[in-house]
């Protein structure tokens, strides 16, 4: 099935919109510009700022944002374009503010990562963006704490192939096999990880999250976005993008999510026999072949008593 095309939703003001996400209601918007303090904007349905959730803490590189069933906010602070940092970190915020800190460590260096998508079961993941080869995917090893970095362990790669959909800063085919930003379903049936120009949706049926990405995605076009980079879902399975610049749209592809779910498997019924045609005879019928040397050895027995009958009478005359 084609893919519909994205609709333009609303404009948004944010020149530096990275992470967006939705709770079906109202839209929450980071920007990973460093101005001191975290901040998310809580957007009405028609992209007019109502509030703005101000977290505590002071960021390196925000490029990303996903949200928890009960309305805890996810930012990714794991920006790296220098390759510069030891640790990266991911802030959990309530919807009033509140927020904790977890410093996480990659197995195997530094890197840049603009992407995040948190599974059915809460846990994080982080999707690298990387120029040269294939997207990798790391988790934590163990629970995340405030006071101690955690390690994270790298559990797939997604390679992505160039594709011809306009759009980006590059213009180039490097536009279209980036990494810029990442989602999930709130039940976590399905994961969307997208490029500046296309969105790529893996359906998850088994909650393996692993497995998942090593299939085929659905891809949706995300024609002519300047520097597109975020990527939500709507309750509903509408699939929403966003890029940077001011005045640059939401929008939206309406049940994007159900062109990723697997086919429900389906049994065939054989049909009735028709009236008019001789029905099969069952197994223990006496037509049935197991039961013809059964019939030849009575009629073998009958022959033979028979014959054994007519001998005594041609002996008695």
């Amino acid at each position: 099935m084609i893919p519909p095309p994205p609709v333009d939703v609303c404009p948004v003001v944010m020149q530096e919109l990275s992470g967006l996400t939705s709770d079906g209601k109202q839209f929450f918007a980071v920007s990973d510009s460093d101005n001191g303090t975290l901040r998310i904007q809580v957007l009405g349905r028609d992209c007019v700022v109502k509030r703005t959730i101000t977290a505590p803490v002071d960021p390196f590189d925000v490029e990303d944002l996903a949200m928890t069933p009960d309305g805890t906010l996810w930012a990714a602070d794991t920006g790296d374009n220098n390759k510069s940092r030891s640790t990266v970190a991911l802030h959990k915020v309530s919807p009033s503010g509140a927020v904790e800190r977890f410093r996480v460590t990659y197995p195997d260096g530094k890197h840049d990562a603009e992407a995040l998508f948190i599974d059915k079961s809460g846990m994080p993941y982080i999707v690298t963006k990387e120029p040269l080869g294939s997207a990798l995917v790391y988790r934590p090893t163990a629970a995340l704490r405030t006071d101690i970095s955690v390690p994270l362990e790298q559990v797939a790669r997604v390679t992505l192939s160039s594709t011809d959909t306009p759009g980006g800063p590059l213009e180039g085919t490097l536009d279209s096999r980036l990494v810029t930003g990442a989602a999930s379903m709130a039940d976590g049936s399905v994961i969307a990880l997208r490029t500046y120009t296309d969105a790529y949706l893996f359906p998850v049926p088994d909650g393996d999250v692993a497995k998942a990405l090593s299939g085929d995605p659905v891809r949706v076009p995300l024609p002519n976005e300047p520097q597109g980079e975020a990527i939500a879902f709507d309750p509903d399975g509408t699939l929403l993008s966003a890029s940077e610049g001011a005045g640059t749209p939401i929008r939206a592809v309406a049940g994007a999510a159900a062109l990723a779910q697997p086919p429900a498997p389906t049994t065939t019924t054989p049909p009735p026999p028709a009236a008019d045609q001789p029905q099969a005879a069952p197994p223990n019928s006496s037509s049935s072949w197991q039961n013809w040397p059964l019939a030849l050895t009575l009629g073998g027995i009958v022959l033979i008593a028979a014959l054994v009958i007519g001998l005594r009478l041609r002996r008695r005359t």
